[in-house]
């Protein structure tokens, strides 16, 4: 019965153990993982969306390279930080992708392909196309709730950039600057 008992309490810590780490990792998903889940949220929240209540969450694209050693520092370091990790599971759909993957992505009637999958270090349309063609590892690509690209965010980031970043974007703030950027902007042009 005591051996029991010990078995029955070294399984139970090992599944809450499990879950607090789960919780500690940011979530990540593929980029069909996120639409289908930003869809799902639309077709559950339709009355609320149409009410302007609730937004879906915006998306985080992580792009890297397999090669690419800034980004596996961001994996060990930044995107292991407590805050980035609970800010973004909390605030957007977060996507990693190898911007040299073999897959074939079909989105919004584009087919996105790698052109010369077995070749060293061939790049994906998908990634090139949200990179501008500006291919650099790692590089960060927010998406709206409507997945328009917001902004492009090339190299390593600290726990204090990324954050800043997150809270910027997550929060709207983004949308106040370029409002202030389009005032100051026609004050300018005026005679």
């Amino acid at each position: 019965m005591k051996t029991f008992l010990v078995s029955i309490c070294i399984i139970i810590g090992i599944a809450q153990s499990s879950q607090a780490q789960a919780e500690n990792e940011i979530n990540w998903m593929t980029w069909q993982e996120a639409i289908d889940a930003r869809q799902k949220f639309i077709e559950k929240n339709k009355e609320l969306l149409d009410a302007k209540k609730i937004y879906p969450k915006k998306i985080f694209i992580d792009m890297y390279t397999d090669w690419c050693g800034w980004c596996k520092k961001m994996d060990a370091t930044t995107f292991k930080d407590p805050n980035v990790v609970n800010y973004m599971n909390q605030n957007f759909w977060a996507v990693k992708m190898d911007a040299e993957m073999s897959d074939t992505i079909i989105y919004d009637n584009h087919t996105f392909v790698n052109p010369n999958p077995s070749a060293r270090r061939s790049t994906h349309t998908l990634a090139a196309s949200l990179l501008d063609n500006k291919l650099s590892y790692p590089t960060y690509v927010i998406m709206d709730e409507n997945v328009h690209r917001s902004a492009i965010f090339p190299g390593y980031k600290g726990v204090t950039d990324l954050m800043g970043i997150l809270v910027f974007f997550g929060s709207n703030n983004y949308l106040h600057y370029k409002g202030y950027l389009e005032k100051m902007l026609k004050q300018q042009n005026k005679p």
